[in-house]
């Protein structure tokens, strides 16, 4: 496995995202709609935070059990901010960070997903599960490895 190579090999581009004044019912239908852990929240196309399902779940237990219209994660979602919720303590990367450097901060810091950000606007996701593809492709099934032509080491 390369691990000089740059995440922009691997990383997500094709983004799902939030507009910070969405509310979280659009938030949970896109989760559930691209079945995604992980959406970075905008404000003028500029990174203002990350919203994970898991910030949702915490939130209220409305996925746990079954109740009426009326309940806990509406009364929830209406009082309640995408802001309020998001994390905007950001840790982001640059395409150009090392796969090594990303699974070193995804494990040391326990994330899940780092927004890539190049010349201050959001440019794509790296997230564990993206190392792991790219770690199964590489070292387990090589002969279906995706990756084969794109993994050129960094100087």
């Amino acid at each position: 496995m390369k691990r000089n190579i740059h995440i922009s090999k691997i990383m997500t581009r094709e983004l799902i995202t939030l507009d910070v004044n969405d509310t979280l019912y659009t938030a949970e239908m896109l989760f559930k709609k691209h079945h995604i852990r992980h959406l970075p929240v905008l404000k003028e196309k500029k990174l203002v935070g990350i919203l994970s399902y898991t910030d949702l779940l915490r939130l209220c237990y409305a996925d746990i059990v079954e109740t009426p219209e009326d309940t806990l994660e509406t009364f929830m979602y209406d009082h309640f901010t995408i802001s309020q919720v998001m994390n905007q303590n950001l840790v982001v990367v640059s395409p150009k960070t090392s796969l090594k450097e990303v699974a070193e901060l995804l494990s040391v810091r326990e994330f899940h997903a780092l927004p890539v950000v190049e010349n201050g606007f959001l440019r794509g996701i790296i997230t564990t599960t993206d190392v792991i593809r790219y770690f199964l492709d590489t070292c387990l099934y090589p002969e279906a490895n995706r990756y084969q032509k794109k993994c050129e080491p960094t100087s």
